[in-house]
């Protein structure tokens, strides 16, 4: 199952969200900012040993503070025009991330819009890539959450699910 909502991600009751971190992994902006603020300050103790992460890559840490019990953490492509192999990066985001759930036997995780914000991705694009990567595991992971900035990408996921053009 493949939901769409727009709320704040680190008040989901899932059993991990999917962070768009950065390469340092030890916070940022954004859902960065707004999952290391939530889940407390032994989230940043614990990244720092942790080495960072490779754009594509994922690695996964406890919750802390969050509802949920598991952060993954994933490093989108920044948009560069869409040459210089956004898509497979962006793509692998979305695989890693969805491996380390499925190691671990997680049966619900939640998404935000990697890399559509101060990344720059086009949400349209992203989305394409996010909701073709979700079909594919939505049996390994029966609740698959698409936790969007905005109603209008909200909208936009909800479009592409449906069927319906952008």
């Amino acid at each position: 199952m493949i939901e769409v909502v727009t709320v704040d991600i680190t008040t989901l009751d899932v059993s991990a969200v999917v962070n768009a971190a950065n390469s340092t992994l030890l916070g940022g902006g954004g859902v960065d900012g707004a999952i290391h603020r939530a889940a407390g300050p032994r989230l940043q103790a614990h990244c720092g040993t942790l080495g960072g992460c490779p754009v594509g890559q994922a690695r996964m840490t406890p919750g802390f503070g969050l509802r949920a019990p598991w952060i993954i953490h994933t490093v989108g492509p920044v948009w560069q025009g869409g040459s210089q192999g956004e898509a497979d990066l962006l793509q692998a985001c979305y695989t890693n991330s969805f491996e380390l759930a499925v190691a671990k036997g997680l049966d619900s995780i939640a998404f935000p819009g990697i890399s559509t914000g101060a990344y720059g991705y086009p949400v349209e694009q992203a989305a394409v890539l996010a909701l073709e990567t979700m079909q594919l595991y939505r049996f390994k992971v029966p609740r698959i959450v698409a936790c969007c900035f905005s109603d209008r990408d909200a909208r936009v996921y909800g479009k592409l699910l449906s069927g319906s053009t952008v």
